[in-house]
């Protein structure tokens, strides 16, 4: 076996990946990860499944819908919930 450890600046695991030692890892994947990481850890966001760097981003479910309107001001309520003020929370 093979396993991917991402371990935050907190000295906290993140991530781990285990893979059987005959199949390669997906590097992509493995920065796709990192680049969320980093992003969730500055802003209250989350990313949805395939997301990439620089799209769109979904309002941490533990933020209220009036802390959300004023983080992302950008956006009604409503919308605000869905999805961050812009590609990569400028806030």
């Amino acid at each position: 076996m093979r396993s991917v450890f991402i371990i935050g600046p907190d000295k906290k695991i993140k991530l781990t990946i285990t893979y059987p030692a005959s199949t390669g890892r997906n590097f992509a994947e493995i920065l796709r990860v990192i680049d969320s990481l980093q992003l969730t850890a500055k802003h209250k966001v989350a990313t949805p499944a395939d997301w990439k760097d620089g799209q769109d981003c979904i309002v941490a479910p533990a933020v209220s819908d009036e802390d959300a309107a004023k983080l992302f001001p950008k956006k009604a309520p409503s919308a605000a919930r869905l999805s961050c003020a812009c590609a990569v929370c400028p806030n």
